[in-house]
This record gives structure tokens, sequence and C-alpha cells, in this order.
């Protein structure tokens, strides 16, 4: 953390994440049983929200080396993807489509270099030692952001990943008879961190009982999904189709 940083924390000028005390109380070595007291504040007093145009302003690219910071943080990653595929699983004409703005009131980006740094986190994927979890909702995987060949592409790309040892790709069709709606991506860093996406930005959210509540409706769509070979196969026909 940078001096600065910590003097905006010292003086009351920002409040620190669950992030910041967490690493300032391992530096500080702060026995266990306060240092949970202390952290307990903290998620309480932290439901973050960040706005889209406020991380253009600053450069996607730095929110991609952010997410690649996180990914490398956790063990076991969860992804609920109602309409839209998350970086780790996206070829790079997809990305491309996803980083670009959506309306002409979206901000300037630089593009090319969050989809650069997109890509490259993307390697995460192949440490072994951390787990995936990826929960798509069949118009994740319908929905054409791009043209038919590239989305036969992406349909393949998804099959190909979904065999890596460490990656478990569920698919959750609309004929499963689920009776809740699928209402926004959300992903679950561990048992410490949500982050849900929003229009007009991302909310963290860092209360165990808001993590639960999370991971229970996670683990509710999860039981009506399609896994291993039937998703795989649902994936491959989803490219036939394209193409």
């Amino acid at each position: 953390m940078s001096q600065s940083r910590i003097s905006r924390i010292e003086s009351g000028r920002q409040l620190p994440t669950v992030v910041d005390v967490d690493r300032i109380l391992k530096a500080l070595e702060v026995p266990a049983e306060s240092a949970a007291e202390l952290l307990a504040l903290t998620r309480k007093a932290n439901v973050e929200h960040t706005s889209w145009r406020a991380v253009a302003e600053i450069g996607i690219w730095r929110k991609q080396a952010e997410l690649t910071a996180l990914a490398e943080s956790c063990q076991v990653q969860r992804q609920f993807l109602p309409s839209m595929l998350c970086g780790l699983l996206q070829v790079p004409e997809y990305a491309r489509v996803a980083l670009s703005p959506m309306v002409d009131t979206d901000p300037d980006r630089n593009i090319d270099r969050a989809l650069e740094v997109r890509l490259e986190r993307q390697k995460v994927l192949e440490d072994e030692s951390r787990t995936f979890i990826f929960l798509l909702a069949e118009q994740a995987v319908y929905w054409r952001h791009v043209e038919r060949p590239v989305m036969a592409r992406q349909c393949e790309h998804l099959a190909n990943v979904a065999q890596r040892p460490n990656v478990d790709l569920h698919i959750l069709p609309i004929s499963a008879g689920v009776p809740a709606a699928t209402l926004c991506t959300y992903m679950i860093y561990d048992n410490r961190l949500v982050v849900a996406e929003l229009i007009s930005g991302e909310v963290a959210l860092y209360d165990p009982k808001d993590i639960d509540h999370h991971r229970s409706v996670f683990d509710y769509y999860l039981k009506h999904s399609l896994g291993g070979s039937r998703a795989t196969a649902f994936l491959l026909a989803a490219r036939d189709e394209f193409m």
C-alpha cells in the first residue's frame, strides 16, 4: 500500500476497504480475535459501489488488472452469468465488443489496452491449484453479441475450457423450469467477497450474510443446471447452430 493511501485512511479522509484493513492487520500481526472484530466492523461499513464511468475515467485496463489480482488472491471463484460471458471465457472478438461502449452516453475507453490485459488475465485458468465454477444461463450462450461465425468459435472455446481439470462449467437451460429470476451477474471470491454487476457499475459486498445468501442462490441454480458432458454437448450444439 502506498504511504499516501495509509495517510488518507489515518486522517479519516478515506474509508478503508476490507482488503485494506485485512492487509494492515496482517502487517501489524494483530491477534486473531481482535482482527476478526475489526474486519466485521469494516464489512458493515463497506458496501462499495463503483460506477463504470469512474472506471472508464481512470482507465478500464486498470480494472482488468484489479480483476487479475482478485483472481490470483482466491482459491475458488464462482461466477453466475445470466446474459453475457465473463472476461475469463471470452475469445478476443467477443471481448472487444464487451469492452466497447454500449450507448452514446458511455465514456471513451482505451479498448486496445484493456483487451490486452483481459486476454492476459485468462492465463489464471492455467493455474490448477485454483478452482473456477462458471454457471451460464442459456441466454448467455445464445445472446448474439458478435457475428455468427465468432459466436460459433466462442461456443467451441467454452467447450474446450470446460475440459480443464480445475474448471467446472454449467449451463442453466431455459427449459429447467426454475421458479426464480436470473437478475444479475455476480462473482463470489472464496467466501470473503461478492461483486455484483449493475447497469451503472458494480457493488462489492463483504458482509458474511450477504456472501452466504449469494452462495445459496448460486447453489440453487446449480442444482437445476447441466454439467460435465451434458454442458459440453449443449455448447457444441449451440456452435453448430451458429455455424
